[in-house]
């Protein structure tokens, strides 16, 4: 038996797809878990996955790029049909749209609801019935702290999280003894792009940072590691759970 194959964290011959691929946490989790030896499906709105599919194969794991606009739902299952067997789901990809919830216009409510929930739903149950029919996989999504909190200026945002998070204890619910965990991490406030706003007001960055019990604002490789640990069989009897990963921020 190899070194490999005796570690619990170990994703050797496992195959996974990471949504949002491109950048930020997607990039880091989809790194991460080719370190971890699992070859890497890498998904990109657009065709710009050339830095992370040189990262990926430079640990010496397979990749190959999956473009799709994941708010034309209706093409999610014809698109998932060329993939090879998803052993690991991971569904990170998202955007965020910030106004008062007064002048929050419905279409920007429905484009988030679309990417970070719709678009989760017929992906994940599209990739779940492979896993489901092999009574195995592993499907991890991105939430948020605002699965827990209601947030300021995101009410998009914030109700699709608290989705994702029922979604994720529903699925567990029925999949978990197919041999299919389902579970969420919950970052904190990372450095992406998606918090470049908030990092800007000196006011809130301020405002944020103080309540961080760790002191600093997390980075994607924070986040990717919890995602690597629940993809593993480290993880196996882990099922329906919401991992926060926020420097203590929930515990403030």
């Amino acid at each position: 038996m190899t070194a490999a194959a005796e570690s619990p964290f170990s994703l050797h011959g496992r195959t996974a797809l990471v949504t949002g691929s491109r950048g930020g946490i997607g990039r880091a989790i989809a790194v991460a878990l080719a370190r971890a030896g699992a070859d890497v499906v890498l998904h990109g709105h657009h065709n710009d996955l050339d830095d992370v599919e040189r990262e990926v194969r430079e640990t010496g794991r397979g990749s190959t790029r999956w473009i799709l606009d994941l708010s034309d739902t209706a093409a999610i299952p014809g698109a998932v049909a060329t993939l090879p067997a998803i052993d690991i789901l991971v569904n990170n990809a998202g955007i965020i749209r910030r106004a008062p919830a007064a002048d929050h216009c419905f279409e920007d409510w429905r484009d988030v609801l679309g990417v970070n929930l719709d678009a989760v739903f017929q992906l994940t149950r599209t990739v779940g019935a492979g896993m489901l029919a092999r009574r195995h996989g592993k499907i991890i999504s991105v939430a948020s702290m605002l699965s827990f909190q209601g947030g300021l200026r995101v009410p998009g945002y914030t109700a699709a999280k608290h989705g994702l998070a029922g979604l994720t204890k529903a699925l567990a619910a029925e999949w978990a003894a197919e041999g299919v965990q389902v579970n969420a991490v919950a970052p904190g406030y990372v450095v992406t792009d998606n918090t470049a706003a908030l990092r800007a007001d000196p006011v809130r960055e301020a405002e944020i940072t103080a309540r961080i019990p760790a002191g600093r604002w997390g980075r994607p490789d924070d986040i990717a590691g919890a995602v690597v640990f629940l993809a593993s069989p480290a993880a196996d009897y882990v099922n329906g759970h919401l991992l926060a990963v926020d420097g203590g921020w929930l515990a403030r």
